[in-house]
């Protein structure tokens, strides 16, 4: 970011950011937004309590498990639909409307068949992201030279070595486009799956922190949240960042 020539750092917009807060949090323009200062006292109300590790390691262990299987079964798909037309066309079309319908929908069903606990976050945490990881795949794996699966081919390849050492590696740019989107569709499942669910994980103090009216430890409870998701998808980005140049390559 530049500024009449200057290269600002990024975060100078974050502190630009929270100075507005706590300007409105000291008007008390808004009831529901605290100073900035409450909320960044209020962690050591929320982080290390026994409350916030117990729904931390629930929320984590169902987003770390509906995510594997999204993986697993996402990039299967993916990669069927991408190498055969045939199971493109019968799965292209369920992929693509689950992926553009509100899914949110659907978890009052989830918890109807699965019930108040872990199976149905992991569910949540599945249907949220394993479309858009499919698609990914197909598209990365649709794009790589045809040239490319002729040569190894040629040189008598076998199924494992041209879809691990060829197909893999010229699909990764758009592989890890779909981690990166899957992981932020993930982390949106797992929140609002708790909060329907509102008796466990992160979902429970939410709904424990807004219905005592501590705005405080909800922001912060909040900002927790943000700070990860945010480090899990600039950390995939990165690799995303290494490996452009086989997109240009292809």
């Amino acid at each position: 970011m530049e500024l009449r020539g200057y290269r600002v750092p990024m975060a100078f917009s974050l502190l630009v950011w929270f100075a507005l807060w706590e300007v409105i949090g000291r008007l008390e323009l808004v009831s529901l937004i605290p100073p900035f200062t409450d909320v960044l006292l209020a962690f050591r109300e929320v982080v290390p309590t026994a409350d916030f590790v117990e729904a931390a390691t629930i929320t984590l262990q169902a987003f770390v498990i509906g995510m594997a299987l999204s993986f697993v079964l996402g990039f299967g798909v993916g990669f069927a639909m991408g190498r055969n037309r045939a199971v493109g066309s019968l799965m292209g079309m369920w992929v693509n409307i689950f992926e553009s319908s509100p899914l949110t929908a659907i978890v009052p069903a989830l918890m109807a068949l699965l019930g108040f606990g872990l199976p149905t976050m992991i569910a949540t945490v599945f249907l949220f992201s394993v479309w858009v990881i499919a698609l990914d795949t197909q598209v990365g794996v649709e794009r790589v030279s045809s040239s490319l699966v002729e040569m190894a081919r040629s040189f008598g390849a076998s199924k494992r070595a041209l879809y691990f050492q060829i197909l893999l590696r010229a699909a990764l740019p758009e592989l890890l486009a779909g981690i990166r989107l899957g992981l932020i569709r993930g982390m949106k499942g797992v929140v609002i799956g708790q909060l329907l669910i509102a008796v466990v994980g992160v979902g429970y103090l939410f709904e424990l922190y807004s219905r005592s009216f501590l705005m405080p430890q909800f922001w912060a409870l909040l900002i927790v949240l943000f700070t990860f998701a945010f480090l899990a998808s600039e950390a995939v980005a990165y690799f995303e960042r290494k490996v452009s140049f086989y997109a240009s390559s292809r």
